[in-house]
């Protein structure tokens, strides 16, 4: 069974429902997707966003996904680009101000600095990010994030990069939008999968080792 090990829980993956898995298509991004401050088109089966500007440029999913979800894709930056790989859970859209409200985001090489990183918009006061992880420009990476009741986390590759925990949750009922966000940069997504996480705690400690 696959699964996902964070501190004090484990997702069971092959368990967690399906919510959205959807190949992609022109006719499907028309009728099913936002976009905002950015363009975003349907290319061979790739979600391709662009944006030159430093603010967040979003599509967005018009389905709710409320709950604790996790979003499975594949992406990667399009050369010469090399940096930002974005994506939103637990989020919204504010039509009146034209840009992203109250959300998670977590992501590849980003934060100016070339971190991987989680953060909550919009007041930004949960942001956590680590330079470790040796991002390759144009390089596909399978990415899965999400949250647990504001236990948020990021893999690459199925390898655990970050976890935090909020100690101000999102409401993830009332705040329910899924999209990805190009920051100044192009890239490519494919194969979104959405869950809807089941997980279970698990007691952790350690044994002697002498």
């Amino acid at each position: 069974m696959k699964t996902i090990t964070l501190m004090r829980k484990k997702i069971q993956l092959d368990e967690s429902p399906i919510l959205y898995n959807t190949p992609l298509s022109e006719q499907d991004f028309e009728q099913n997707w936002t976009t905002h401050q950015s363009n975003w088109n349907v290319l061979n089966g790739w979600l391709v966003g662009e944006n030159r500007g430093n603010w967040a440029g979003m599509a967005i999913l018009k389905h709710d996904f409320p709950g604790n979800v996790l979003v499975e894709f594949e992406a990667q930056t399009i050369l010469p680009c090399s940096h930002d790989i974005n994506v939103m859970w637990n989020g919204e859209w504010l039509a009146d101000s034209d840009q992203r409200g109250t959300a998670y985001v977590a992501g590849l090489q980003g934060w100016w600095t070339g971190k991987v990183g989680i953060e909550k918009s919009n007041d930004y006061k949960f942001m956590v990010g680590t330079p470790l992880f040796d991002f390759e420009p144009g390089k596909i990476y399978k990415i899965q994030a999400g949250s647990i009741d504001g236990h948020c986390f990021i893999l690459a590759d199925g390898k655990l990069l970050l976890e935090a925990m909020d100690p101000e949750p999102i409401d993830n009922h009332k705040f329910t939008k899924v999209g990805f966000e190009a920051y100044c940069t192009k890239l490519q997504i494919r194969n979104i999968v959405i869950r809807q996480i089941k997980w279970e705690a698990v007691e952790m400690k350690y044994e002697p080792e002498f």
